[in-house]
């Protein structure tokens, strides 16, 4: 768990208490334009399931999830990235000098709009991917690699996982920040528990959406054609840091799900290495790491996952894998620049110093990392999920001269 610091740990906001609003002055954040064919739409859903929350037993398990997808054109609002009690928590902790160190204020988090446009009419029938973010972490943190994999032909559905996440925020207003402890072993153990619990939660509920139910808990409307264009039979999953064992774990108990991407994640969790790294896989897998940069000496640890004293559990994955896999690697790249601060640190240059932006997102071009991620994201799923290969997985690509396969 060495690496759930920087934005792994939220400000703190009182329970069932709205954040205050985030900043919408200061330096402007822009998204990356999409690289797939189709415009996208997006809705959140408020799902609640019968099972005891794990942190709250005397509640019912809440999830907020974001979905993605393939949209006709559409007239209707773009998204924002981040909802105001979300955006309000990021600012608070993106001041934080061993975080980001942007000043309160210096940052429009809450201004920031995504490609996605809210309540768009679905275009067609399509695969369904899911995404879990990083232990502490946000589900808006990835909005643009979702919006973009939504852009190639994908649904693609983003989850919180309530209470372990940085913050919440639900329709009514409430923003439910962290309860747990990282540095105690049984709380990773129930929080990895709680994830797989959510993940497959989540596919009961797209499940009955297919079928033309909607389990909103505020029965607000779906979109026209949500429930056609959800392609059940062909379900992937990807999670970046925490969010990546959680689909390796989920890959393990749940056969809905074909094929799965860990994205730099350790696969361990309070009572050792997960089962996905002890029994392996009968379906196909990728690992996608970075390097590992000591912010206090500076030393650089290439492929960290793969050094003993780091990470044992992708080497102890490798040979009980029986289905297919990849193992990816990102040069002069770091762990958050697989989320939207690849994009989102280069664009504070006059609030974050470049010491830092190295620290947080690499010396790899943000540019040619994003095309890449993409590009190897998007090619893996139709590869496994709509049987079409796009040869990047025969050997290296010139296009991306940042990636390299280690295995």
């Amino acid at each position: 768990m060495r690496r759930t610091t920087a934005l792994a740990v939220a400000a703190v906001v009182a329970v069932g208490v709205a954040a205050p609003a985030a900043a919408t002055t200061g330096v402007a954040i822009s998204m990356p334009g999409l690289s797939g064919h189709h415009a996208v739409g997006t809705v959140e859903l408020h799902l609640v399931d019968r099972r005891p929350d794990p942190w709250r037993p005397d509640v019912e398990r809440e999830v907020m999830v974001t979905v993605t997808y393939p949209a006709h054109r559409s007239n209707g609002a773009r998204a924002p990235w981040m909802t105001p009690g979300v955006a309000a928590v990021v600012e608070a902790e993106a001041a934080k000098p061993e975080v980001l160190g942007a000043p309160s204020g210096s940052v429009a988090w809450a201004a920031t709009r995504r490609h996605a446009r809210t309540g768009a009419p679905v275009l067609g029938r399509w695969p369904v991917v899911l995404f879990s973010p990083g232990f502490g972490s946000a589900r808006e943190l990835n909005a643009g690699l979702d919006d973009d994999l939504a852009s190639r032909g994908y649904v693609v559905v983003s989850m919180s996982h309530t209470h372990e996440s940085m913050a919440v925020e639900f329709p009514d207003g409430r923003v439910v920040p962290p309860a747990v402890d990282p540095s105690d072993p049984t709380q990773l153990t129930t929080a990895l528990d709680a994830r797989v619990g959510d993940t497959r939660f989540v596919l009961d509920q797209l499940e009955r959406i297919a079928r033309g139910e909607n389990p909103d808990a505020r029965r607000d409307p779906l979109p026209r054609g949500l429930g056609r264009a959800l392609d059940l039979s062909r379900v992937g999953m990807f999670g970046h840091s925490y969010g990546g064992f959680t689909a390796g774990e989920t890959m393990v108990r749940d056969r809905r799900i074909d094929a799965g991407i860990n994205v730099d994640g350790a696969m361990a969790h309070g009572s050792g290495p997960g089962e996905v790294v002890t029994r392996g896989l009968d379906r196909p897998f990728m690992l996608v790491g970075a390097d590992f940069v000591d912010p206090v000496t500076g030393e650089r640890v290439e492929h960290s996952h793969r050094t003993p004293e780091f990470d044992p559990t992708w080497a102890r994955f490798w040979p009980n894998q029986r289905g297919w896999k990849r193992d990816l690697h990102f040069d002069r790249a770091t762990h958050y620049g697989f989320t939207d601060l690849q994009f989102a640190v280069p664009q504070l240059g006059g609030v974050v110093t470049p010491g830092k932006q190295r620290e947080v997102v690499g010396e790899i071009d943000a540019a040619r990392s994003l095309a890449a991620q993409h590009d190897y994201f998007a090619g893996f799923f139709d590869l496994h999920l709509k049987g079409r290969d796009t040869g990047l997985f025969r050997g290296s690509s010139p296009r991306h001269p940042d990636v390299r396969f280690i295995g």
